[in-house]
């Protein structure tokens, strides 16, 4: 039976122990999940898998053989990839080119590259995906979803027997991850061993046939998926019972108040079109929608990223017929991007300096900056999020995917912003840290703060909102109560006309 094998891997920085005597296997024609909170280490033995990295000490074994360990090109050519949470590709070129690179196909005189086969090969990959995108257009202008799918189309595209998909579905639609799913079990039907990295625990009971936890680098252990339920699952990963965040009861929400912004008519050629909505102080306004519903940029254009055509944003008891980002910040408003290390964050520079980016004004004294106020406030936002790391010095790059999340959020939390746009907020981040990002968007709710939230997550969407907007191609399709709405009313609403009848 052909399987990937790990023995005592071990990996450290600085003084950190990332790994500590992984030892686990993947089976040709299983989905193994690997679980754990961010900071277990799942990130690390993904890198050493995929030739990213190396360890300090242990191998890895394909079909009982050693892997040239840190050569990625070696690894692939045995057949294990990875796609990785952050899309890892050529944004300037386009997807046929992404797929092909280094292995581009040639005419028969072998001179002239055969476009043709690797465009209809390239458009073959998507549409099992389910996707349907220009193939031609760079890669760097589509959205985080459609690059994710390209990079795995890639994975696909090269025949690997070993496939490490890495947070997949953190940025896809639920008729995405539909699709991926369905191409899931087609691979593993065809033999292919998948390593399926995930913090949405329901997608773990769908796929998987085993799981191994993580803690801390270390392994907690590996079990049949069968032998496990959600709870026990959780209470591995964590260590503790994580609590689920109740409804949003609102009692803050008062319809007589003037709302906090009123979007009235608001269009953007090819994005969104006749947009009109308002938040009140205290509410939580759920934005669903397909990927490429309008939703990003819509959110883009309340907080002055993108210019919007027509329509106007009656805001701060101002009509706004143009907004700049200076403008959106000095009157209050913050927004959490859904590409955090694009958007989010300045990955080289520290923890600290990333938290503190929006109100350095505040830290302003006669010699500068305040650096002693500056690593207290830092401190504390540290602690409040729990964001691990060495300390608030390190570079944010050095950190997971779900701590660097927790600093996008967390550095608008002490500039008290009165109207606060979070795109995908929980994207990559695991169960217990998803929990308190809940908790504290409820508490800044209840304090008054006005939520536009926008999340591919139904469940989350439906948990947390006290109104949600449905969007389709650019287009409201309505706004319905907590009360009104269900998982497959909004599915349904945000699928075109002539797709309703596949739910």
């Amino acid at each position: 039976m052909e399987r990937l094998k790990t023995n005592a891997l071990s990996k450290s920085y600085g003084g950190t122990h990332a790994l500590k005597d992984i030892s686990m296997d993947i089976i040709a024609g299983e989905v193994h999940a690997l679980c754990g909170e961010n900071g277990a280490g799942k990130s690390t033995l993904i890198k050493i898998l995929s030739g990213v990295e190396r360890p300090d000490t242990g191998k890895v074994h394909w079909r009982d053989a050693p892997l040239p360990l840190g050569k990625v090109d070696a690894i692939e050519a045995h057949g294990v990839v990875a796609v990785h949470q952050e899309p890892v590709i050529f944004p300037h070129l386009n997807a046929v080119d992404n797929l092909f690179v280094g292995r581009e196909h040639a005419m028969a005189c072998g001179i002239w590259l055969n476009q043709a086969s690797m465009r209809k090969q390239t458009q073959n990959i998507l549409a099992t995906l389910g996707e349907a995108l220009s193939v031609t257009e760079p890669v760097g202008e589509m959205s985080l979803a459609q690059r994710q799918m390209v990079s795995m189309a890639r994975a696909l595209i090269h025949q690997c027997r070993i496939l490490i998909l890495d947070e997949p579905t953190a940025s896809l639609s639920a008729r995405e991850s539909a699709s991926l799913f369905g191409r899931i079990n087609v691979l593993k039907e065809q033999g292919v061993g998948i390593l399926y990295v995930s913090h949405r625990l329901e997608e773990v009971f769908k796929l998987a046939d085993r799981v191994t936890v993580l803690r801390d680098g270390a392994s907690v252990g590996t079990w049949a998926i069968k032998d496990l339920n959600r709870d026990t699952l959780i209470k591995h990963m964590v260590g503790r019972e994580v609590p689920v965040a109740p409804p949003t009861s609102s009692p803050n929400v008062k319809p007589t108040k003037q709302p906090v912004i009123e979007v009235s008519a608001l269009c953007r050629k090819g994005a969104f079109n006749d947009i009109s909505f308002h938040i009140q102080p205290g509410e939580i306004l759920g934005m669903s929608g397909l990927v490429g519903a309008g939703r990003s940029e819509i959110a883009r254009a309340l907080f002055g990223v993108d210019r919007f055509d027509s329509g106007n944003i009656l805001y701060g008891g101002r009509t706004w017929t143009s907004l700049t980002i200076q403008d959106a910040i000095a009157h209050g408003i913050a927004m959490v991007p859904e590409d955090r290390q694009l958007q989010g964050l300045v990955l080289p520079l520290s923890v600290e300096t990333n938290l503190l980016l929006p109100s350095l004004a505040n830290h302003e004294c006669f010699r500068g900056l305040d650096q002693g106020t500056m690593r207290s406030t830092a401190g504390d936002l540290v602690t409040q999020l729990g964001i691990k790391t060495e300390s608030p010095s390190k570079p944010a790059e050095s950190l997971s995917g779900g701590n660097q999340q927790k600093i996008v959020i967390g550095k608008w939390l002490h500039t008290h912003p009165t109207l606060l746009i979070l795109d995908e907020p929980t994207r990559g981040v695991d169960v217990g840290a998803k929990s308190e990002v809940h908790r504290i968007i409820q508490a800044l709710a209840a304090k008054g703060t006005a939520i536009l939230l926008i999340s591919s997550e139904l469940p989350e969407i439906l948990s947390l909102s006290d109104r949600i907007m449905v969007l389709c191609g650019g287009c409201n399709q309505g706004i319905l109560s907590r009360q009104e709405a269900t998982q497959e009313i909004l599915l349904r609403r945000s699928l075109p006309t002539d797709s309703g009848r596949d739910i």
